[in-house]
């Protein structure tokens, strides 16, 4: 799921009702959301779909004046879905009051018996997503490079603030593992590589064995987003640019927040280097990577004298999990061909990650 997925007013078309037969019973909502003492009792309450997909299904909410956005498992609950939308409500909730651009927490069900499936009421956001773009940025981002150059900053400034979060203090204690976090990277994926493997990658081995001997030594546990890109961002309307929502917390954990910073700029052009043709946004007039890195540094308070660890890693991990779609997609456990693509996909990423392992090495 990404930003685009949240994007689409709630509004703007009424479907027929099918989307939301069987996901969204409007009685049994709205008799959950009597008993939790939420707005709009005694009003007819309607729900449109907004998107989905495999992970999850969005809705817009309306009840009287009260207006909100459901998410939930698809009609098909994927083993482990509903325990994974129990974690993403935690952490927005945890950030509910913060300073990070985030959909605002209202309500969880943690009941599957109420709709089928654990779901909650998060905030509506009023923006747009890089996503549902096409292949421009809207106006005035398109052609005021000025304007543009603010979306890089914002992007990473989401980010910034997200780390520098005390996540003991938001109660989410024992939400992760942080403790030996960059120690188990290398051989997590390389584990998730093998179980599900289909095909000879030899990057792989070299690329773990480069980052089980080069472990930061300077590493403060923080939250961290997972996938964190402009696909799953928001801005608000208008110019200046201005990050209105971090979306999609699926990957969310507590482990280093500088892998947050390393999956931006593993794909990020070096200073330099001319932005090609290779993102699915326009990279002409972004901030430099090395703008970027101070701007983290400056609103975070963390250091990032070893990106060089994290953009590897960032890559590393990114192929891995593209691997495994591409694996199940081979031997037809996955029927979406999009995913095809992958199978060209992964071998990039590892070249570019071992590429720069061998710099890094020299």
């Amino acid at each position: 799921m990404t930003a685009a997925d949240e994007a689409k007013p709630a509004w703007a078309e009424v479907d027929d009702g099918s989307r939301t037969v069987g996901l969204v019973d409007p009685d049994a909502l709205a008799k959950w959301m009597d008993e939790k003492g939420l707005p709009g009792k005694g009003e007819t309450l309607e729900a449109v779909f907004i998107s989905g997909g495999s992970s999850n299904e969005i809705f817009g909410i309306r009840r009287g004046e009260f207006r909100a956005a459901l998410r939930r498992p698809p009609r098909v609950v994927p083993d482990g879905r509903n325990e994974t939308m129990l974690r993403e409500y935690r952490v927005l909730e945890a950030l509910n009051g913060t300073d990070v651009p985030h959909p605002e927490a209202i309500a969880v069900c943690d009941d599957p018996n109420v709709l089928g499936a654990c779901f909650y009421l998060m905030g509506q956001i009023d923006g747009w997503s890089p996503m549902g773009m096409g292949d421009q940025w809207p106006d005035p981002f398109n052609n005021d490079l000025n304007a543009r150059h603010g979306l890089g900053i914002q992007l990473v400034d989401g980010i910034a603030r997200l780390a520098r979060v005390d996540w003991s203090a938001r109660g989410l204690e024992g939400f992760g593992k942080p403790e030996g976090f960059l120690e188990r990277q290398a051989d997590r994926w390389t584990s998730h590589y093998e179980k599900l493997k289909t095909r000879d990658l030899p990057d792989v081995a070299f690329i773990a064995d480069w980052l089980r001997n080069n472990i930061p030594t300077n590493y403060e546990p923080g939250i961290i987003h997972g996938d964190y890109q402009f696909a799953n961002v928001m801005y608000a309307n208008g110019a200046p640019a201005q990050l209105e929502a971090i979306v999609d917390w699926e990957m969310t954990t507590i482990g280093d927040p500088l892998l947050d910073l390393g999956w931006v700029l593993q794909g990020w052009p070096r200073d330099g280097e001319v932005a090609g043709s290779g993102s699915y946004v326009p990279m002409e007039s972004m901030p430099s990577r090395s703008e970027l890195l101070e701007h983290y540094s400056k609103v975070s308070g963390r250091s990032t004298a070893d990106i060089d660890f994290y953009e590897v890693l960032a890559g590393f991990k990114l192929a891995v999990v593209l691997e495994g779609q591409y694996s199940r997609y081979a031997n037809g456990q996955l029927d979406n061909p999009k995913i095809m693509a992958f199978g060209e996909v992964v071998p990039g990423l590892l070249a570019a990650a071992s590429e720069r392992v061998r710099a890094l090495s020299s």
